[in-house]
């Protein structure tokens, strides 16, 4: 009986339930949109620096985990004495480089014979290996969100170069120039940013790593196994990202809490009548309650699944048209943002449902 009357209120007001559903939709679809782009990238990120395949990696003084923001160069040199040590089968110098024109991105400078030995090499889906110093090796994803194709120019670092081979994405960058090419560009002739070091054994790593610290003159470099190194790109590892998403969060929750605020107290207000219609027939202060909240919780229900449908379709809107960007819709954050958006949902209403259990039957019949 009681559910009945809940959905008949539903019903007989369509537009309020429609507008109250919508505005849970977005509280839903923020989060999980917002906090899919931050996840979308760091798993990019995170799945790119897994398929250089390197067991090790190995940084200058003072560097950031983060691609592209190391500190002092490293000599070329420092190569060969890597390569010397137990267990390191394969050293790769390359030289990461930020970009901010346009939009921002990472530059890999790469010497492709050393590169390449890490992983088992490029697919190529067209063209080939670099040919010549101005020529540019870029990913399907690139290709595809710029319509770039082999013999095509592209702006890097204010050059223009030369497509010479479009990759299969996920063995590092986006965007390969020469090594010898980047030293040019970046001023660090006969030195790199990041060595990766390939083992005979990835559990060799942490001896390796150990070894490292050991080499005269390398006391101080930033070395670690690609494991730990991964292990790292989490949005706590991040400056002010796990910050930022508890402020998208909460937006999220102060929007969805006013909403439902505004609809169930212009709905305990309408009903006033009713509520003392039901009060005179001994329905208790716990039950006209649970009537709101019962309300509100379908209301709750009802924007979850319009929220995570237009979560959903942006992101293939999003895979289609910038595919570049990925975004991760995983079941634990539907099941987070599913538990925000009712909870929200009944803070908002809670006010407006004492406020009915508490009206005087009396008054409520005489209402007009």
């Amino acid at each position: 009986m009681m559910n009945r009357m809940i959905v008949g209120n539903l019903v007989h007001r369509p537009v309020r339930s429609m507008i109250s559903m919508v505005a849970v939709a977005l509280e839903v679809t923020l989060i999980l949109l917002i906090v899919g782009l931050c996840m979308g990238m760091l798993q990019d990120q995170q799945s790119r620096a897994a398929g250089i395949g390197a067991d090790v990696i190995v940084l200058p003084p003072g560097s950031s985990f983060i691609a592209g923001l190391t500190g002092s160069p490293i000599p070329i040199k420092v190569a060969d004495i890597l390569a010397k040590l137990p267990h390191v089968v394969k050293v790769a110098p390359v030289i990461t480089q930020v970009s901010t024109a346009g939009t921002l991105e990472i530059i890999t400078g790469i010497d492709l014979q050393s590169y390449e030995g890490l992983s088992g090499g490029f697919q190529y889906l067209s063209g080939g290996p670099f040919q010549g110093p101005n020529d540019a090796i870029v990913d399907d994803l690139f290709a595809q969100a710029k319509h770039a194709k082999v013999g095509d120019t592209i702006e890097i670092l204010n050059n223009s170069f030369r497509i010479c081979g479009v990759v299969e994405h996920g063995k590092g960058g986006r965007k390969f120039l020469p090594l010898s090419t980047m030293q040019d560009l970046t001023g660090a002739r006969d030195k790199a940013n990041t060595m990766y070091l390939k083992l005979d054994d990835p559990a060799n790593a942490d001896a390796v790593v150990d070894e490292i610290k050991h080499v005269s003159g390398m006391e101080r470099y930033v070395a670690s196994s690609m494991a730990t190194y991964l292990s790292m790109m989490t949005p706590t590892k991040y400056p002010y990202l796990s910050t930022f998403l508890r402020v998208v969060i909460w937006i999220s929750v102060v929007i969805g809490v006013l909403v439902i605020f505004q609809a169930m107290y212009a709905a305990v207000m309408e009903r006033t009548r009713e509520i003392g219609i039901l009060k005179s027939m001994g329905a208790s202060k716990a039950y006209i309650v649970n009537v709101v909240l019962r309300e509100t919780v379908l209301l709750a229900l009802g924007g979850i699944v319009l929220g995570v449908a237009f979560s959903l379709t942006a992101r293939a809107v999003l895979a289609h048209k910038l595919p570049l960007l990925q975004v991760i819709v995983s079941r634990g954050w539907i099941a987070r943002a599913t538990l925000i958006a009712i909870a929200s949902a009944l803070a908002g209403a809670l006010y407006p449902a004492f406020k009915a259990a508490q009206k005087d039957p009396i008054d409520a019949l005489a209402y007009e």
